[in-house]
């Protein structure tokens, strides 16, 4: 048996950055054993840089010298796993002694550069099950054992041991620690070991790693953007919503601020579906039991689903999606196909049960409103629906001023789905043609479809490079089997129609959140709550802002009146906190003349100067416009 390593030298392909390669098409470190039987048809070197496969090994092998420094400051902590993520890298520690704290970071990092000052080399063994739990029995790593026992018998385990200190994992890993320079720890939180709450509560470690020092400052500095945006402490300042624990974790109350934006959304999405074509319906916010076990709800989706309640003899439950619910509108009454496609959309309030450690301010939480829509078409229509839907978020989704876009298309789960597979098969052959008839670049999301059927996700990407999931389109052959839905066809017959479900926002509580953190609070005027602060310099010239203010309400334009009694820079200082877009000062020069006056600064513009009332309206108008809905051509 050869190594990589060899495999690359032989070939002339090992150079001094080569940290891996790909074999055949799998990524395979130079540790990784190829068997002398097995036909290379394809190897290519994977180099050290600031690339998605490469970070990726090097973060995963950060994390195991992370696990070795904590265990040599903490000698009685048990280690679990440490994989790389996006951005970064994790490891989960059970220690006695308690979590890891934020100031303990420093020092684990001031451990790991004393490592690290001992280049050593990832070795890479192959061993039986039997002689893997020799080795953790003895050390004592109980969670070690445990993954060890799930693996099945005869299967080939792998450890790596760096500086005398060894791990259970399947890799890939760097040829040596001399690749890890540019690391840094990042923040502390709570995991339940495997994610599930009954298990016991371990201690991660967050971290990440570039090869280049440029690239972990940039990295850095982007963390320390994002903590100014961060939307729990925005939502706070700019007195939008709060999540009071007497409430209910997960349950969001909406302050007036906040409310008024949350409405203009729901506004300018009702609107932007009129235009397109969608009626509006609404429903309850429970249902009997038996409608979610004929949607299959209760036998995939329980977990997330509250427990029932019994009314008057009957079991009910609170709804976790808005479908069943379109679907029994639909069977109302027989349908025609001259009445196809149906395009229905509700802004329906759902309930699912989240785990504590899992909710995250707007991000993650148990009651929220979902933008979504359900179309009932013909077979032929099928396309020419996916197409408009994705069409149509996109425009919406612009319109809210997003401009970069990530597609996926997730395809059937591997266990838990209903359906034939020749149907799921049709489905997705159907997604992934809309996405090429228009022309969007995508990626495979393998088994990441949902249990009813294979979707579209898009992913926006925020003014900081941080991508979002907002839409989905997913295309369903099953349910309206289940619920035995028909339309009458021309040529007389009963047809079972195509269902698509969609959402483009996702859901307004979570896309409040992802708008708070891209605009950084200072929403566009057609969003903002005030559009403009009236102040006045002194007492003197009350009246006039007064008067000013009125003015400014009688055009139509949310206007904020601050004349209370102190210092107009500190009430300047206020109202910039605050990012309302336009502030209006009114003194002497501002009341002198035949005509009012106001002194006008913008937020992005700066100083406007002191201009009549009348051009001011003009000026604010402009920059509060509501962007332009270009959807007329969404269908073609």
């Amino acid at each position: 048996m050869k190594t990589v390593r060899d495999i690359l030298k032989d070939r002339g392909k090992l150079g001094a950055n080569t940290i891996g390669a790909f074999v055949n098409g799998e990524v395979k470190d130079l540790h990784s054993f190829i068997s002398e039987n097995e036909s290379i048809q394809k190897i290519e070197p994977i180099e050290a840089g600031d690339n998605e496969i490469a970070l990726s090994i090097l973060r995963h092998s950060t994390s195991h010298v992370m696990a070795q420094a904590v265990q040599a400051l903490w000698p009685e902590t048990k280690v679990t796993i440490g994989p790389s993520i996006e951005d970064g890298f994790y490891y989960d520690f059970d220690r006695p002694s308690g979590a890891f704290t934020e100031e303990e970071l420093p020092i684990i990092e001031k451990k790991m550069e004393e490592i690290l000052k001992e280049t050593a080399a990832f070795e890479r063994k192959e061993v039986s099950k039997e002689e893997a739990r020799s080795i953790f029995e003895k050390k004592g790593e109980n969670y070690k054992l445990e993954i060890l026992n799930e693996i099945p018998s005869g299967e080939t385990i792998t450890l790596y041991t760096h500086s005398g200190w060894t791990d259970l994992c399947a890799g890939p890993h760097l040829p040596s620690t001399s690749f890890i320079r540019y690391f840094k720890l990042t923040k502390t939180a709570g995991a339940y070991w495997r994610g599930d709450e009954k298990n016991k509560m371990l201690s991660r470690i967050y971290g990440t790693a570039f090869f280049t020092e440029d690239g972990l400052k940039k990295h850095l500095e982007k963390l320390e953007e994002a903590k100014k945006r961060d939307h729990r402490r925005l939502g706070v300042e700019l007195d939008l919503f709060s999540i009071i624990e007497d409430v209910g974790p997960g349950l969001v109350l909406w302050h007036p601020r906040g409310a008024f934006i949350k409405r203009t959304v729901e506004d300018f999405w009702v609107k932007a579906h009129l235009l397109a074509g969608y009626q509006l319906v609404s429903s309850p916010h429970v249902g009997r039991v038996a409608l979610w076990e004929r949607s299959g709800h209760m036998g995939f989706y329980k977990k997330y689903m509250y427990p029932p309640m019994e009314i008057e003899g009957q079991t009910y439950m609170l709804k976790p999606m808005n479908c069943p619910f379109a679907i029994e509108i639909y069977k109302s009454r027989v349908r025609s196909w001259r009445e196809l496609p149906l395009r229905w959309a509700e802004l329906g309030t759902v309930y699912r049960y989240e785990k504590s450690g899992q909710m995250l301010g707007l991000l993650r939480v148990r009651g929220f409103t979902q933008d979504d829509a359900h179309i009932f078409c013909e077979r032929s229509q099928m396309r020419r629906e996916i197409i408009g839907v994705v069409r149509l978020s996109v425009a919406l989704l612009r319109a809210f001023g997003f401009k970069d876009f990530h597609v996926r298309l997730a395809t059937r789960p591997k266990d838990e789905f209903i359906g034939e597979i020749s149907l799921w098969d049709e489905a997705e052959s159907h997604l992934r043609a809309a996405l090429e008839d228009i022309k969007f670049d995508y990626e495979l999301d393998e088994g990441g479809g949902a249990f009813y059927g294979p979707k579209i996700d898009i992913d926006v990407k925020d003014v900081i490079g941080r991508r979002w999931q907002c839409t989905t389109v997913q295309l369903d052959f099953n349910l309206p089997a289940r619920f035995d839905l028909r339309y009458a066809a021309a040529d007389g017959t009963l047809k079972q129609p195509i269902m698509l479900h969609r959402a483009l926002l996702g859901s307004l509580e979570r896309f409040f959140g992802v708008l708070i953190e891209h605009y950084g609070g200072a929403f566009p005027g057609w969003l903002s709550p005030e559009q403009i602060v009236v102040m006045n310099v002194t007492e003197a010239y009350e009246d006039g802002a007064r008067k000013v203010a009125e003015m400014l309400k009688s055009a139509g334009i949310r206007v904020k009146l601050d004349v209370s009694s102190g210092k107009l820079g500190a009430k300047i200082r206020d109202a910039r906190l605050m990012r309302i877009p336009y502030i209006g000062v009114i003194g002497e020069r501002e009341v002198a003349g035949e005509k009012l006056k106001i002194a006008l600064r913008s937020r992005n513009e700066g100083e406007l100067g002191t201009i009549e009332v009348e051009e001011a309206i003009k000026i604010i108008k402009e920059g509060c416009r509501e962007p332009d809905l270009d959807i007329g051509s969404i269908y073609n």
